[in-house]
């Protein structure tokens, strides 16, 4: 068996272009278009990369954006303070913290001081409290783009068994809900669980989210298995890649550590879970291109939430 390959690109192409037209609707119908306000502190690449990608996605989309970069010295305080000056702004729609922040800054207070109504992340504990209740509100980004590969590429959720390995905020627990709300049958696997394989052999959907490359190997699937990878991991040893890679492939990406000094894996091993998998999201290329697509619809949801316009 050879698994389908999950593409991220056409789904969140056809996302965006769903949003797109959203846009133009609203500016037609009410005179406006949603807002976005991104903010990051310090210096971080990584984190220089994510926001670029977000604003350049929402000039596309004919969204709004506002890029505040701050300085790494910024304080608790003064961050703070231009959260509540983004709060109190009736044309911002969507509010962005970039994480990391620098040590110094207590990330859970800024994060629970946005507006929940302008929470696009879907960090905030009112927004995880909807999820968690099933009313309409703000998600995080990840676990919805997981169920929007799984709906688009024509998977069951409904009645079938999803093992979620990994329990974090940010993608394990509010996928379990988003699950749940899609009638699926939900196991939620961590650090601590006994015989890993015993418990993510019995998926008929399973979701790699635990920051470990390629941990998730043949041993841990059934034949014919969904697998969603959502880890992203720098592998810079090319034994590892030996390990995790064949073919063309394998190729590929020995020329990308000889180039970069390093390339990405997701937490599945994908040459072992390839032979078992009925399908498969491959990493880079498949969950990772959803977020952004998700956030922009996130922003467009908090803009139409905020003014009491159908959903």
């Amino acid at each position: 068996m050879t698994a389908r390959i999950l593409s991220g690109k056409p789904i969140a192409d056809a996302i965006k272009n769903e949003i797109a037209e959203e846009v133009s609707s609203i500016e037609t119908a009410h005179g406006f278009r949603p807002c976005l306000a991104a903010v990051r502190v310090g210096a971080d690449p990584a984190s220089e990369i994510y926001v670029g990608n977000k604003v350049k996605a929402a000039a596309q989309l004919n969204i709004i954006s506002e890029h505040h970069h701050l300085p790494g010295e910024t304080s608790h305080e003064e961050l703070m303070s231009l959260v509540k000056q983004l709060n109190a702004r009736d044309d911002v729609d969507g509010i962005l913290v970039q994480l990391p922040l620098p040590k110094h800054i207590d990330e859970r207070s800024i994060l629970e001081a946005i507006d929940p109504m302008k929470d696009v992340d879907g960090f905030h504990p009112i927004n995880v409290g909807k999820l968690s209740l099933g009313y309409p509100s703000l998600v995080p980004c990840t676990p919805a783009g997981v169920v929007e590969i799984l709906k688009r590429s024509g998977i069951e959720i409904a009645g079938r068994h999803a093992v979620i390995v990994g329990r974090s905020n940010i993608v394990g627990k509010p996928l379990a809900m988003l699950m749940l709300r899609e009638n699926a049958t939900v196991t939620i696997c961590h650090s601590k669980t006994g015989d890993l394989p015993s418990v993510t052999n019995r998926a008929d959907i399973l979701v790699a989210a635990i920051g470990r490359s390629g941990f998730i190997r043949g041993e841990h699937i059934r034949d014919g298995a969904v697998v969603i990878d959502v880890g992203i991991n720098r592998v810079t040893d090319v034994d590892a890649a030996h390990e995790f890679f064949s073919g063309d492939d394998l190729a590929k990406r020995l020329n990308t550590i000889a180039e970069r000094g390093s390339t990405i894996v997701g937490d599945v091993n994908p040459k072992e879970v390839m032979a078992k998998a009925q399908a498969f999201t491959p990493v880079p290329g498949g969950v990772g291109l959803l977020t952004v697509a998700m956030l922009m619809k996130n922003t467009v949801t908090a803009a139409r939430l905020r003014r009491n316009y159908e959903l």
